[in-house]
């Protein structure tokens, strides 16, 4: 076993580090305030390769492995868990599956323009009556002769009113219940159009949409992968989304960690230092140790995944404790700081916020201890879950 992390690999993530201690940390507090999507640090980091890390050079990559790309969502993370989510969602989540399951044409046509940060991605699942259960999802797309016509609405879609490029899922057999008659297509901004904004807890320098299809006339060569596997496709992308959304909770935690440990170095009551106190030693002790084992889950599924092994079970297991750990965390971080962390004087109060939505999101934690149990127990039928 070698724990010690490539020389490009190290270099990846000194770069986005560097970037996001530049460009983000200091704007972050800002855009948290005023709800702002900073488009423009988008176009910044596609001129480092980073809207593409993990795509293939000939496609507008920048032709890494995926535990880079990994590296990269942590430290963006760590900066701003919004720009962080809004990076992974058009990664994993939009380009990756047309790369995976997309002919020659589409991988040609729709992945360069994503790859090259010229176009944000974003993935269309989650319907009002369709969350955890993405099988039972309405918005139907119907055979016409030319193509298929598309009608719906989706919820909770990350990124709607900025992206140029959608994978969305919808029932192309009606009369097969389930997630049997679901495919998938990629869509553009203009067959979309954006009904809501969510007001959310935290991630607010992202956005979230409620978005319509109003009967969107798409060629046939706007379906992805075959008719009736578009569950298929939705459940790949979630086995490495989930990958992702763990590598952001490990960059909030590791936030709010340093942010606590540096305070706990500082901070002086009774005559000494509060990192002198065993109470405050024992939650920094606690905060290190779950992060390490988060970190250790992550790289794992992330390598697993570019070896091209099955990473279902370990993907579930490293976002299902990566999340509790930063939901922990970021608490014991305001805990460590007292009166001053429940401020927006100090970031640890938005690291909590940020922390929540990663046990929600790409499948609730539940669902995760689902895709565990079914797995580790050799039970045939796959836990639903949606992002």
């Amino acid at each position: 076993m070698d724990f010690e992390l490539a020389t490009e690999q190290k270099e990846i993530q000194t770069l986005a580090r560097d970037f996001a201690a530049a460009e983000i940390e200091p704007h972050a507090a800002e855009w948290d305030r005023e709800h702002r999507f900073p488009k423009e640090v988008f176009g910044k980091l596609a001129g480092l390769g980073l809207m593409g890390v993990c795509v293939p050079d000939e496609y507008g990559g920048a032709g890494a492995d995926f535990l880079s790309y990994i590296l990269v969502l942590e430290e963006l993370s760590r900066a701003d868990a919004g720009v962080g989510v809004t990076v992974g969602v058009h990664t994993s989540a939009a380009t990756l599956p047309i790369l995976t399951f997309g002919t020659d044409e589409q991988r040609s046509r729709f992945v360069p323009p994503l790859a090259r940060g010229e176009l944000i991605g974003a993935f269309a699942l989650t319907e009002t009556e369709a969350g955890s259960d993405a099988g039972s999802l309405r918005t139907a797309a119907e055979a016409n002769g030319d193509g298929w016509r598309i009608t719906g609405t989706k919820q909770f879609i990350s990124t709607a009113e900025h992206a140029g490029t959608f994978l969305l899922f919808a029932r192309t057999d009606p009369d097969t219940p389930g997630a049997r008659g679901v495919s998938a297509f990629i869509l553009d901004a203009d067959h979309i159009r954006v009904t809501g904004h969510e007001e959310k807890l935290g991630l607010n320098s992202s956005v979230t949409n409620s978005i319509a299809v109003e009967g969107a006339e798409v060629a046939p060569d706007r379906l992805l992968h075959e008719e009736g596997k578009g569950f298929t496709v939705a459940m790949a992308t979630l086995d490495g989304g989930r990958i992702g959304i763990g590598a952001q909770a490990l960059g909030i935690a590791q936030a709010a960690y340093d942010f606590a440990r540096n305070y706990a170095l500082e901070r002086k009551q009774f005559g000494k230092r509060i990192a002198e106190f065993q109470a405050i030693q024992w939650k920094l002790t606690d905060m290190a140790t779950e992060i390490d084992a988060a970190r250790l889950l992550v790289y794992r599924a992330a390598w697993r995944k570019q070896q091209g092994l099955s990473h279902t079970e370990e993907g579930a297991k490293a976002k299902l404790f990566a999340s509790e750990t930063a939901r922990r965390t970021t608490g014991e971080a305001i805990q460590v700081l007292g009166g001053y962390g429940y401020t927006k004087e100090f970031p640890v109060e938005r690291y909590y916020r940020d922390a929540k939505i990663t046990e929600i999101y790409e499948g609730t934690s539940e669902i995760q201890r689902l895709v565990i149990a079914r797995s580790i127990l050799g039970l045939q039928q796959r836990a639903l879950a949606s992002g």
